[in-house]
């Protein structure tokens, strides 16, 4: 009875004070932290919270920032083709940087564990991590001129391309002054026939004498053979006035090496043959009595690569910058996420009779999802931001063209003066990001579930 009493008796004064003692202890520890937070909440506060709101608000303001425009600023994004643009151009980002940057880097890590240099691999492909986005565009608009003897990307190309197709050393050549040749489907063919036994002369100007090939001589006039056509290719052109004889080559004037002459009968190509270095040449019998052709192909404009900053290419390019700069990051997690991967688990799979492409797509990527899914959900919000790159590399002819919301956001800000579309365009961007960012914090908890 005294203890079914005491059990139901009030606290005694040593328990009350236990208990306020205790919550004196938390809610000091409380206050501790809420002090040591202060300072982080208040930044966060400035620096996020209040220009987010103000951004909001703002987006339902006109052009002077007084008047209230409703929707007006929200219904641009979707009518405004330079708005529309740069959101296409925006899915294109988001949908290839990522995927590639990551694939790139996935292949790096698992490629580099299997090398003997694999370190100093990694290195090299981190390195352009370190470089500014704006000192990277500066590189990729160089890489990229149009010039194949400044862009790296068109040199490269060009030189593949005149392996197979070499361009024509005369794309400027024509007839000059009292010329036996006329213009015919992009070349040039004689007035009349030729006959064996006759010198034939094909004099051309428009060459400049640092264009000539490099095997060009100094030109001489051909020698007659009875039952054959020669004749004569050359730049009928010498410095200086009054200087030289026109139709007849001067000890001066160089031969078309290389050039090809075709004998034309009834639209039907006889024979052909190729100027030597001092610019003659020979025809067989058959081609008595037909007119040469000089063709097209001899005439034809020198190959310039492709047009890596157009409309059309511009995109793509800078994508490719941003991969250059970003499949390094992507590496370096993923291989950090790849050393804890248990070796075991590998091992029995190549035992089991796997092969190492079957290892890789059915036990090495499953085991990496979790890196995977971080390294694109991070490159997936860098690049809803890229704005650098499309500023610097894109020329102002295909600026436009190359678009993306946050270079619009500048643009209408500053450039055109509309600061309510511009804050339009970045709540939009923020619209956009949290999806990416409530995939990733429900990844988070989901992971510290498993932990648990």
């Amino acid at each position: 009875m005294a203890s079914a009493a005491a059990a139901g008796a009030p606290p005694g004064p040593a328990a009350s004070r236990g208990r306020r003692s205790r919550r004196s202890v938390t809610g000091t520890r409380k206050a501790v932290a809420a002090l040591f937070l202060l300072p982080a909440l208040v930044l966060l506060g400035a620096l996020v919270v209040y220009p987010i709101g103000y951004s909001l608000v703002r987006s339902f303001m006109g052009a002077s920032g007084h008047g209230f425009a409703g929707v007006d600023n929200y219904k641009a994004l979707f009518t405004d083709d330079s708005i529309r643009t740069a959101l296409k151009n925006n899915v294109i980002w988001v949908v290839f940087a990522p995927t590639v940057s990551t694939a790139l880097g996935l292949i790096f890590a698992v490629l580099t564990e299997r090398v003997r240099w694999g370190t100093a691999f990694k290195l090299v492909v981190f390195m352009p991590m370190a470089i500014s986005m704006l000192a990277a565009g500066i590189i990729f608009r160089l890489v990229y001129d149009q010039d194949p003897h400044k862009g790296v990307a068109n040199a490269v190309w060009v030189g593949v391309h005149d392996t197979f197709a070499r361009s024509s050393a005369f794309p400027k050549a024509h007839p000059g002054r009292e010329s036996p040749l006329v213009a015919q489907n992009g070349g040039f063919v004689t007035r009349a026939a030729v006959h064996a036994g006759q010198p034939v002369t094909l004099p051309l100007v428009g060459v400049a004498p640092d264009r000539m090939p490099g095997g060009a001589k100094k030109a001489v006039a051909a020698k007659p053979q009875p039952s054959k056509i020669t004749g004569t290719t050359w730049q009928d052109f010498t410095r200086g006035k009054g200087v030289g004889r026109l139709g007849r080559p001067d000890p001066s004037e160089l031969g078309y090496a290389g050039m090809r002459i075709e004998a034309v009968k009834d639209g039907r190509v006889v024979a052909s043959t190729k100027a030597a270095g001092d610019g003659t040449f020979t025809l067989p019998a058959s081609a008595d009595g037909a007119r040469l052709r000089l063709p097209a192909s001899n005439f034809r404009e020198p190959y310039n690569g492709v047009e890596w900053l157009g409309p059309a290419l511009v995109t793509p390019a800078i994508i490719g910058s941003y991969v250059w700069m970003w499949a390094g990051f992507a590496m370096v997690l993923i291989a950090a996420g790849l050393a804890g991967v248990p070796r075991e688990l590998l091992e029995a799979a190549r035992v089991d009779g796997a092969t190492e492409w079957q290892v890789f797509r059915k036990v090495t990527v499953p085991l990496l999802a979790p890196v995977l899914a971080v390294v694109t959900v991070t490159l997936m919000i860098n690049v809803l931001k890229v704005f650098d790159l499309v500023y610097i590399i894109a020329p102002g002819s295909s600026q436009a063209d190359a678009n993306v919301l946050a270079l619009e956001l500048y643009r209408k800000g500053f450039a055109e003066d509309q600061p309510g579309v511009a804050s339009a365009i970045a709540v939009l961007l923020l619209v956009l990001v949290l999806p990416v960012m409530a995939f990733n914090i429900r990844r988070l908890r989901r992971e510290r579930e498993v932990r648990r």
